[in-house]
Formats: C-alpha cells, structure tokens, sequence
C-alpha cells in the first residue's frame, strides 16, 4: 500500500512554543508512563554522515542531563581500529557516550555509537554488531539500524535524520513509521550536506524538519505529550468516547474527498494514525481534528497518505523467493506452449514488488528449455495514483544496491545519475494500473497473487471475503504469495499451503465460497454512519418502544389485532404483536429470533409456503384451516401474509398473522385419545399427507428451478464480467501502448524543438555577424534572386541606387541607377545564365568610382538562387594612380630634358627611363630600352658585377648612394672607354626606395 505525495516538512501548522527555548543546560525530566514497565522508555536513532559532526554538536549541546531517553548515534564511519567518535561527542554532551559492543543493553539517559565497520541492530532492547554484509560504498548502516530500531521499540521508536549525502535512511524511517514511531529530520538548509534530508522528507513521512539546535526541544515535547494530553488507553475505550462518533465522520471525511472507504481497516491501527496527525497539530480532542480536517482539506490528503503506508523494497525476504521460485517451477513446466503466465500484485505500492516477480519469472524462463516459449503478463494495481506513477517511471534510488545484488542490477537496471531504472524490456511486462480491491473488479485466469503485508491492515471479514475474491480469480493449481505476519484461518479447503512460514499456499480445486462473493463489492456494505435505532436496522430484534415499534403499532391498529410478528424477506422477526406463544416456540441452541425456525413444527411448512408465494408473487396470501397443536388439543387457524405499504418506513416488510378459526370438537378433545389419529378419518390422514407431500415436491421443483435459472444467470454474468474485464484489461493495454507512443512522440518533439531551438539560436548569431560584418565592410552588396528581384542589400547601395527597406520583392529593373553604366541588367543576366562572374571598373555621375563584381549567389547545397552584386568604393585608389602617373610622367619629362647622362632603375634594376643625352652618348633608343634589365644594355657591358652589387647595396642596406664608381668596358661603336658613374637612392612618401638613379660624370678613352 502507498502514500500520496504531501507537503513535505511540515511540523505542525501552529505556533510552538517550546521552539528555541532550550538552551545548553536546561532540565526538562522525562516522566515513565504511570504503572508502566521501568524499561519503556524511547529509543532515538541518530543517522548522520557528511557534515554530520557540526550537527551532533548543535544537537547534543541542547540535550539537558537527564532527558529520559537513549540516544545510538549510526554514522558512515571509515574502518580503523580506533574510534575517536565517542571522545568526540563526550566534548558536547554531560551524557555518558559509550561506544557500542555486543550484547549492550540500552539505558536511558545514555549514548551509544557505532563502532567502524561494522552493522548495527537491536534486539529486546540490546544491541548486537555484525560484520558488514555489503562492499564499502553500498553499505546502509542507518537503514539497517532504523528497521531493527522500528521492529524492537515499535511506537517507543524516534529516528532523527541530519547531514549527509545519499539517502540512507529513507527505507528504515518508513519502518519507523509503520510501527507508529516518530520521525525527525534536520533542516535541509542547516545542513552541511541536505542529500540525506532531502531525501527523507521527499517520503512525506517525517513529522518534524528543524535546525538541530531546535530538534532536542521538540524531541521531548513529544515524549512528555503522553503525560500531559493522552494518557495510555485501549483502543476500545477510545472508540467508546469518542462524542458524536467523531471516528465515523472522519472516514466519511475521507471518502468524500478521497473516494476511498476506511472503514474496514483494523481500528487499532487507525486509531494510531490518527492520533499521530493529532499530535503534530497539537489536538486533544477527536471532535476539535474531525472539525480540523473540515477546515482543511490538505490535512485530510495527509492523513490519507499516512493511512496507505508504502514500506517495501526488492526482494523483500530473500528466502521467501527462492522459495516461491522453486514453486513455480512445476507452475511454468505445466503450462502450454506460447501461452501467458497471467500474475497480479494488488497493493503494488511503487512497484518494487512488482519488479522483482517480473525478474524472477524471467531468470526462471531462462532455466527452463528454450522450446518452452511463455509470455508474462504482470497487473500490479495499487489506489494510489502517485504510487502508480512512480511505479510506471521504474526509476529507484542507489540504494537498492543493498536489495539486489551486482548481476542483477546490471542485466535488468541502467544506472542513470546515480540512479536505477528499470530497463524498457522489463518495464514492458508490467502493466500498472489504479484499482481497489474492495470495489474494482478481480483479474482472473492467474497464475500467481502476490498479495503481501496488505491484509494484515484490514478486519478479519474482509480478509475472508478478498481470500475468496483471490480463490476465485485464482487457475486451479494456482499460487498465492501473502505476507509473513498475514494467514488464511477457516479457508484451509481453499488453499493448501506450501510454506507456513513464508505463507505461499496452492489454490485448491474446491469451489469458490459464494457467500463471500455475492456481497462483492465489499466496500459499499461497509457502514459508515451508524444506524438510527430501531428504525434503520431491519436486523434488529423486538423492541418495545421506540420508532419503529410505533410506527408497526400504528399499522396493526388500523386493520388487523390477532397475534401477528413482522418479518422482512429473510424470515427475521423485528416486532412481535400479541401473544404469538401457541403457534411460536424459540429454537434448540443458540438464540434466534427466525419465523421458520421458531414455528411449531406442523406449521413450518404452511408458513414457509405463504410466505414464499407472498415474496414469489408480490401479493397477500391467506391460507385456512391449518392444523397447529396446543395444549388444549389440535387448533384450526387461518394464516395470512401481507405486504406492509404504509408508512413509507415499513415498505417491503411482512406482517405474518394467526387467527384462530372454529374447531370441531373432536379435534379439540383428541388430546385425551390415546392415538389422537383415530379420531380421524384414515382418508382426512391420507388428505393431509399427500396436502404437504405435493407442496413439499412443488417447492422443491420451484427451488430446484430458481436455481438452475440462478445458475445460468451466474453464468452469464460470469462470462460477461469476464468479457468486459478482458475489454477493458485490453483497452487498458492499448491506453497504456498509446501513452507509451505518445510520451515517445513527445520526448522526440521536444527533442527536434530544441534542435530547432539551438538552430534558430545559430541563425541569429550568424545574422548579427553578418550584419555587423557588412556594416563593418561598407561595401555597397544587392541580392537578387534568379528573377532579378531584391532580396537584401546594404546600406552603402544607397550612394549608387536610391533603395529602401520596402523596395525590398521589387525587381532592380525598377530603378535607375547613378552609374556610367549602361550594361548593368544585360551583366547581372549574363552571369545567372552563364554563371561567370564579371568585373569591372565603373564611375557614378558623382564622380566616385566602384570597383562592381557580379557573382552568382550559391547555396550550401550548390544550387543557384540568384546573383549578387557588390560595389567597393575605389575613388580615393584611382584618384592617388592618377596622381601616381602624372608624377612618373612629370619625373620622366624631367629626366628626358636634363642634359646630363641619366638613368632611372626599378628594384629589379631595369630601365624606367633615360634621359637625351645618356642614350645619345651610348647609342641607345630611350623608347625602345624601357623595360629592359640593365645587364643587357650595349650587349652586355653594364652587366658588370661590382657594379651590380653596388646598386644591390643600395637597395637593399640604408646606404644612400655612391659616387667615382670607375668601370672599364668596350663599348659597341665606341672601343674600349672609362666611364665614371654615381648613383643614389629614389626614396618615396614612406621613406621606401623606389628606385634607383644612375648618372655619369665622365667619359674617356682608355
């Protein structure tokens, strides 16, 4: 059974006013129970780990000296053989701190701590040590601690949860819980580590979340609460003085909100639940709760999920399986081929249970020969929704590694973030649904009912009535798997039992009780609201005053005043009318106040026969001259049923009266014969005989025929029920196979929408950059599509075409642009239909120049779709090489005018130009030399090398120029000649050699 999510932590929802009061060092004594054994006192169990000792320290500085209780403090402790935690915590508390050891019997006003490495349980109030039975790092001291605390101590138990990471804990405050104890968990934002807070208040089982310097004052709040507002009593004493049947109204509180019915459940243990809800708000009274709950309807959720305790695990007692696993073996062997074994687990909590029946029966599929193909099919049902939920996810904490051992985990679990889920495939054979046992129809056809420490929380008769519900729902040969504490008293035919202990049992091949099955659904003829004495209560037996009795008499006086009794349908008497002792007698054995049972015997069969015919036939039936003996001798009276009609309260009752008719007086006197028969006829004898012979052979007719069409009946509804709950098992699976879809689709959605999401975040970027990039550039850019249309452009476009922003669709044929260009449509055409791009040098009427390139407009996937065309501003560029060829023209113009022998070079030392008289003096073409490299001049004779390492020099190094540079040559024409040259360096705006220039002084012969 499960527990609906509440809001976590809450304390009590009033002001507290012993919160922050206890300081180090104050006294608060803890009283025993008043003629209470000296040794029920609380047990407080301490988990802590990470961060925990800063916890211990607030917590025990504010424990006073004698507090009355004992404190075991389990930690996650690393193995040594030393434990330094008891000299540590003696530095905060003046309590006694020992370190525990086997065999230590726990006193109060003391406090133990674990030692390293080892386990920790409690038995009869002592504590024993074990060595740890899982690895380090899967080890749950404080879960293994907290269940033997909650077993040993039961509602003495108080478990407090501070600082630490993982959540161990979680399971062993559940069985704190179970067994009405108390749970305390420290403030998650007090905490070092809130891990193991956290996890313990997501349980929605904690009564109080507090800093640990306000634990220990709330802590004996509590323990003194019984001193002071509930004294101990039974609960029968409670239930007696509760004013207004308060329990009643908080049931139907529940129903009315909730939809489930509580009624049936063992008042014990809801008188526990409640009292607990009670206490965390500080109420005394049951009528101030009931009035509570109706002021807030949270609290009626909370205590609903305090009423459906889920406390359970995998493989909860291993021995218990392996058993069951060998019993299902010959189950499996038995069953046909390519058939399905059919299990269900009501009471699936969150689905742990379920799980592990679903691993189970796969490892056993797997031993059994490969031909024997079985399908599983697994209904795990449970009332509530969130359980099933969680369930349906299949996802657990890490700490089920305790649970399931290491090959397990990795064949049917993923671990993910820490966690485990159960794997898709195992998911798949579990079919989890909400249902309630009491009201919801069975599963049938099944193999195995695992159905464990459900029971235990319901009365005997409903126990009785669901055994047969499972009898019924349960294949001949069939499993039933209940809890340890639960058991099957007066069902022995129905079930044959395979393991006492573990308590799993056969079903038998008996019939299926129908006296526990045709009041199916049990949860409607639960009372919630007791009856009106006397006059809601057909049951009841005679009364003399009272409602009902003046209603019957008001009745009888209008029409009728011989004897008469009122019965209802089954024969009961409720009221009894004059003196009915002649022809009434009361019954051998147990006292019952039955109209066939108490009729005289040569009555029984007229009564039973009127009485039938009035039901049969929905009409008053009158029957004379019936024989009856008395005292007096035999007596003739008329017998009449009627129907009561008024007052509308009586409705459907019968009213049965003997009216006393005129007797022969020979009938009367036959007492006084010594065989009354011989007073009669031997044809009267005869008469009567063959009278009751025939209405005997009629009724048995009559009954043998009802129940032949009651049989067929039942066997029609049967197969209809069975019909409709395969209908709806199969809508059931087909909802279940949709939500899979669905919740697929929706994860696959989600995932292309952040894929678009990412995509379109991608695109903006791209889009701002390659805005501020064209910006950045300044370059006047148009894109057209393969129409000629615009589809984007820059800003700069302005200066050459006067666009806007909504001339963005139109075509650019549209507009007349500022360009010397006449060819600008016919070049962007030729590139969209030959796919070259052209470039050209073009001037506005302006007078700026544009450097214009049409380029086809590419997509990624090389597809063309349109053109672009960029204009890049060139006027500053054109204007500086118009300038650059006027000065070479001016500087030209001057070399060619002076009259000495010059030469200009470029860096590769070729000829820019020459001046008149240097190429009279040698010969030369002025026009024809230009261009030419100076080694090659008058057929070689200026390739000499001094010379050109000279000039080299000065290209290449800072030095300036050089002068008297003598070179000996023959010249062409001329013989051999001595020429004296210098040369300098043409330096321009930046300081950087552009040249050289290579003049002569003299000339002379050698």
């Amino acid at each position: 059974m499960t527990s609906p999510p509440r809001t976590p932590g809450a304390t009590t929802g009033l002001p507290d006013p012993l919160a922050g009061k206890h300081a180090a060092g104050t006294e608060i004594t803890r009283r025993r129970h008043p003629g209470g054994p000296a040794d029920q006192f609380y047990i407080v169990g301490i988990g802590a780990s990470a961060g925990g000792i800063e916890a211990l320290e607030q917590f025990f500085r504010n424990v006073p000296p004698s507090p009355g209780v004992a404190f075991v403090v389990v930690m996650h402790l690393a193995p040594s053989p030393d434990g330094h935690l008891p000299v540590v915590l003696q530095n905060f508390t003046s309590l006694p701190v020992l370190q525990a050891h086997d065999g230590l019997k726990v006193r109060p006003n003391e406090v133990y701590v674990i030692p390293p490495d080892r386990d920790m349980s409690l038995l009869h109030g002592t504590l024993l040590l074990l060595p740890p039975a899982k690895p380090r790092g899967q080890r749950l001291p404080i879960d293994h601690f907290f269940q033997s605390l909650a077993n040993d101590a039961r509602e003495r138990a108080i478990c407090i949860i501070l600082s630490g990471l993982g959540n161990d804990g979680t399971i062993g405050l559940k069985m704190v819980m179970e067994n009405f104890g108390m749970v305390m968990v420290q403030d998650p934002k007090t905490a070092a580590f809130n891990s193991m807070p956290r996890s313990a208040i997501a349980t929605e089982f904690v009564d109080f979340v507090l800093p640990p310097s306000q634990l220990p004052a709330k802590l004996l709040e509590y323990v003194d609460k019984p001193k002071l507002v509930r004294p101990v009593r039974q609960p029968e004493d409670l239930e007696a003085k509760q004013p207004d049947h308060a329990l009643q109204k908080i049931f139907l509180l529940i129903r009315t909100q909730t939809g489930h019915d509580f009624s049936f459940y063992k008042r014990n243990t809801v008188f526990r639940r409640i009292e607990r809800r009670m206490n965390s708000h500080h109420i005394k009274e049951f009528a101030h709760y009931v009035r509570y709950l109706q002021e807030n309807p949270q609290e009626v959720e909370q205590l609903f999920s305090e009423l459906l305790i889920g406390v359970t695990k995998f493989f909860r007692d291993q021995d218990a399986f392996v058993l069951l696993k060998q019993f299902l073996r010959p189950v499996l062997q038995a069953k046909p081929l390519d058939s399905t074994i059919r299990v269900w687990a009501p009471g699936c909590s969150t689905g742990e249970e379920a799980y592990s029946l679903a691993i189970l029966l796969l490892e056993l599929l797997e031993e059994l020969e490969p031909t024997h193909t079985l399908k599983i099919q697994i209904f795990a049902t449970d009332i509530n929704p969130d359980g099933i939920d969680f369930a349906r996810a299949g996802r657990y904490p890490a700490t089920i590694r305790a649970d399931v051992n290491e090959q397990r985990l990795q064949r049917f679990f993923h671990n993910i973030d820490g966690a485990y889920q159960i794997r898709k495939e195992v998911r798949d054979l579990v079919m989890f649904a909400q249902h309630d046992i009491n009201k919801n129809a069975p599963f049938i056809r099944l193999d195995l009912l695992c159905c464990r420490n459900l029971l235990i929380y319901l009365n005997s008769e409903l126990q009785k009535n669901l055994l047969s519900v499972f009898h019924y729902a349960l294949n001949p040969g069939a499993l039933l798997f209940l809890g340890p504490s639960e058991n099957m008293t007066g069902l022995q035919e129905q079930f044959a039992p395979l393991d006492v202990k573990w308590k799993i049992s056969r079903r038998t091949e008996t019939p299926t009780a129908l006296t526990h099955l045709v009041n199916f659904p049990f949860a409607r003829h639960s009372a919630i609201v007791p009856p009106i004495s006397g006059l809601m209560n057909p049951t009841a037996t005679r009364r003399d005053s009272g409602p009902f009795a003046t209603l019957v008499q008001r009745a009888l006086l209008r029409s009728y005043a011989p004897p008469a009794v009122v019965i209802n349908g089954k024969g009961e008497i409720l009221y009894v009318h004059g003196r009915t002792g002649k022809y009434l007698e009361p019954a051998p054995g147990l006292s019952s106040m039955n109209l066939f049972e108490m009729a005289r015997e040569e009555l029984n069969f007229e009564i039973s026969g009127a009485v039938h015919r009035a039901n049969q036939e929905r009409t008053d039936v009158t029957v004379d001259n019936v024989r009856v003996k008395t005292e007096a001798g035999q007596q003739l009276l008329r017998l009449s049923v009627r129907h009561l009609q008024e007052p509308e309260q009586l409705a459907g009752l019968l009213l049965v009266v003997f009216e006393d008719q005129p007797t022969p007086r020979r009938m009367r006197q036959s007492k006084n014969s010594p065989d009354p028969a011989a007073d009669l006829s031997r044809d009267a004898v005869v008469a009567a005989l063959n009278k009751e012979l025939q209405y005997t052979k009629h009724r048995l007719q009559t009954t043998i025929e009802e129940m032949e069409s009651s049989l067929e009946e039942l066997k029609s509804t049967n197969e209809e029920l069975q019909s409709a709950n395969e209908e709806l098992q199969s809508t059931n699976e087909e909802f279940m196979t949709n939500k899979e879809e669905m919740q697929s689709l929706n994860e696959e959605l989600m995932t292309l929408n952040m894929q678009y999401q990412s995509k379109s975040e991608e695109l903006g970027h791209a889009a701002n950059d390659m805005k501020n990039l064209l910006d950045a550039t300044e370059i006047a850019i148009i894109f057209l599509d393969n129409d000629m249309v615009i589809t984007r452009f820059t800003p700069p476009v302005a200066r050459i075409i006067n666009l806007v922003a909504s001339d963005i669709g139109r075509p650019i044929s549209h507009f007349a642009s500022g360009l010397r260009h006449d060819h600008l449509l016919q070049d962007i055409q030729q590139v969209l239909d030959r796919l070259v791009s052209i470039e050209t040098t073009i001037q506005t009427l302006n007078g700026e120049w544009y450097a214009m390139r049409i380029l086809p407009y590419r997509t990624l996937d090389n597809y063309i779709n349109g053109a672009v065309v960029t204009f890049t501003d060139i006027t500053e560029l054109k204007r500086l090489e118009a300038q650059r060829q006027y000065t070479m023209r001016f500087a030209e113009s001057i070399v060619e005018t002076v009259r000495e022998p010059i030469m200009a070079l470029d860096h590769n030392l070729q000829v820019l130009t020459i001046s008149r008289s240097f190429a009279s003096q040698f010969g030369l073409d002025a026009t024809a030399v230009r261009g030419q490299a100076l080694g090659v001049l008058n057929a070689g004779v200026w390739s000499h090398r001094e010379l050109h390492n000279r000039l080299r020099e000065l290209l290449d190094t800072d030095a300036r120029e050089f002068e008297d540079f003598r070179l000996e040559a023959d010249f062409p024409g001329m013989g051999r000649r001595h020429v004296l040259l210098y040369a300098s360096r043409i330096q321009g705006p930046d300081h950087q050699t552009n040249g050289l220039l290579l003049g002569m002084q003299a000339l002379s012969e050698v």
